[in-house]
């Protein structure tokens, strides 16, 4: 709690009003260990500045923002995939700003930032892929699925969990991906086909592969920096980047339109987007590529040179009216269909 000092008025002591400290009302769409490293950090340096964190995945986040619109209870968006954050700024949820660090950042989070005409910019990248838990796979018998099209294996019937794309960006980016790779109706196709082999679809993106490394289920769509972490962890857990090529994330910050603590979300923002700050995000399990280009990569991150990356197109699947058919389609023709 901060000190008070008095002051002599008259020969008498007086208390003084306290000064009220500032307020950051926080979305945070990462995993909340991280979430929680990146409060604590900018309380430590920003004394004067109490943060209200909330995690919510992104699907969740952008209603949250959306339902919020006339009257904003959040001041700043970090964290999640970016294509919600590119609808939030296409429906005039988030507001334009552009940062003095923006010049630091790496090619691909000015893009994101450029796109959205800065109404949000990338703090991470990360490509799509799966962990398996190698202990279950070897006591089945079970072959490790190097390819999107394995799958499909009859032998993987109820050891696949993925998220559902209405709450889970890393699910939508999943969606978006194959769309992309095989067309929309082949990928409906296949997800279709899939859905056999899948025991649940859950609310986070990386819960997944945390499942999978408990040992609850097999294999967990995710991206593979989440899968990544539970490795490091020391749980068995092997790491698949899909052979016939896969998307990727650009994780974004919006500043959200309307915002009652802007000065407040404005110093985050450009604080989050230091080299000092991104180089600390291993600490808390983080192995996401940081946006800033003198940040330090973990050195157990994926390295994306080596992956078969598609030309994910973020404008495209980020816009409001395709991500909303897509979502639609998905609820009708997979997420309607019975568990087995």
């Amino acid at each position: 709690m901060k000190s008070l000092k008095y002051a002599l008025l008259g020969g008498l002591a007086v208390l003084p009003a306290a000064a009220q400290a500032d307020e950051l009302n926080l979305i945070c769409s990462a995993d909340v260990v991280i979430c929680e490293k990146l409060v604590s950090e900018f309380e430590g340096s920003h004394p004067d500045t109490d943060v209200n964190m909330v995690r919510l995945s992104s699907g969740e986040a952008y209603a949250k923002i959306r339902a919020e619109a006339r009257n904003p209870q959040t001041d700043l968006w970090w964290g999640g995939t970016g294509d919600p954050h590119l609808q939030a700024g296409q429906d005039g949820l988030s507001a334009q700003y552009k940062s003095p660090m923006l010049e630091k950042l790496q090619d691909w989070a000015r893009g994101q930032a450029e796109v959205s005409d800065h109404h949000t910019v990338g703090v991470y990248s990360g490509a799509l892929g799966w962990g398996y838990n190698t202990e279950i796979f070897k006591e089945k018998g079970i072959d490790a699925p190097k390819c999107w099209a394995d799958l499909l294996d009859p032998a993987l019937k109820g050891e696949i969990q993925v998220a559902d794309p209405n709450s889970s960006g890393t699910a939508y980016t999943t969606l978006a991906t194959l769309v992309q790779l095989m067309g929309e109706d082949e990928a409906f196709d296949f997800l279709k086909k899939m859905h056999a082999n899948v025991s649940q679809y859950t609310k986070s993106g990386s819960a997944p592969v945390k499942a999978a490394a408990r040992g609850e289920t097999g294999l967990g769509i995710v991206f593979q920096h989440d899968a990544v972490a539970q490795a490091v962890s020391g749980f068995p857990v092997a790491v698949v980047a899909p052979c016939e090529g896969t998307g990727y994330e650009i994780g974004s910050m919006s500043l959200i339109e309307g915002a009652q603590n802007e000065d407040a979300a404005k110093a985050f923002y450009d604080w989050v987007l230091t080299a000092e700050v991104q180089s600390l995000m291993p600490e808390a399990g983080s192995f996401q590529i940081p946006s800033n280009a003198s940040a330090t990569p973990p050195k157990e991150a994926p390295d994306l040179s080596t992956i078969k990356l598609i030309d994910y197109d973020f404008a495209e699947y980020g816009s409001a009216d395709r991500r909303k058919a897509l979502l639609a389609r998905w609820d009708e023709e997979v997420g309607s269909l019975p568990l087995q």
